[in-house]
């Protein structure tokens, strides 16, 4: 199967990065390829960056239906423009926070959420009203960090386990989801540590969670539905 996944911002610098983490989620034989935007935003940390960052994601759904593609991972945890190119393309779509939230509440009662910006709450909280799990929804911590800045990975280890062990101590998390999918190659790590202070809660990488997802989809077959995501009425448009 093939897969495209969307890096909804502008510019290459990231692309290599994720293009080795999707691949290392990903099953023999799913062939990925990446590609971000042509125009957008540098990182989406707010619900105006997520609007920019609309007409470029949705114009690489439109290549990735015309080229004929098995699903679409918007490798991003806020799911900008899911739910419109769901509309658009005969596969299945989805972005980090769905998989990745639907994954952890298999797991625990309670899901606790570490993001980067405490400018992203809103948005989060807003996902879970819409998918109907906000009372599943215990802590949303953030690490402070933007973004762009979650290079350091110990900093940002040393963040996600402060913020984590003391949700989990709290009785607010019975599993952490990494909640932005820049947070690359951290989860295992994370749950370790948190295992070794003696909190044996599961921690779900939303990367890991969106491919499997996407990859589970395909092979059971089934596309979005023409019931909820109905094809837009033609009509002249301009982006």
């Amino acid at each position: 199967m093939r897969i495209r996944v969307i890096l909804p911002v502008i510019g290459d610098a990231l692309i290599e990065h994720v293009r080795t983490e999707v691949t290392g989620w990903a099953a023999a034989g799913t062939e990925v390829d990446v590609v971000s935007l042509e125009r957008g935003t540098a990182s989406i940390e707010s619900e105006y960056d997520e609007a920019l960052a609309g007409p470029g994601i949705l114009q690489r759904v439109e290549e990735a239906a015309a080229e004929g593609v098995d699903g679409v991972f918007i490798t991003c945890f806020g799911d900008p423009g899911v739910h419109a190119a769901r509309e658009i393309i005969d596969a299945p779509v989805v972005g980090g926070f769905e998989p990745a939230m639907l994954t952890a509440l298999s797991l625990g009662e309670t899901v606790g959420i570490v993001t980067v910006l405490p400018n992203v709450l809103p948005m989060l909280r807003s996902l879970g009203r819409r998918y109907g799990i906000e009372g599943r929804i215990g802590a949303i911590r953030v690490v402070d960090l933007p973004v762009l800045g979650l290079e350091d990975r110990q900093v940002l280890l040393d963040r996600l386990f402060e913020q984590a062990s003391d949700a989990v101590a709290k009785g607010e998390a019975d599993v952490i989801v990494l909640g932005c999918t820049g947070m690359l190659g951290v989860a295992a790590e994370l749950r370790d540590r948190l295992a070794a202070a003696g909190h044996a809660v599961p921690v779900v990488d939303p990367t890991g969670a969106a491919v499997t997802w996407l990859e589970s989809c395909v092979r059971l077959g089934v596309t979005p539905s023409r019931t909820t995501y109905m094809p837009p009425p033609a009509k002249t448009r301009s982006a």
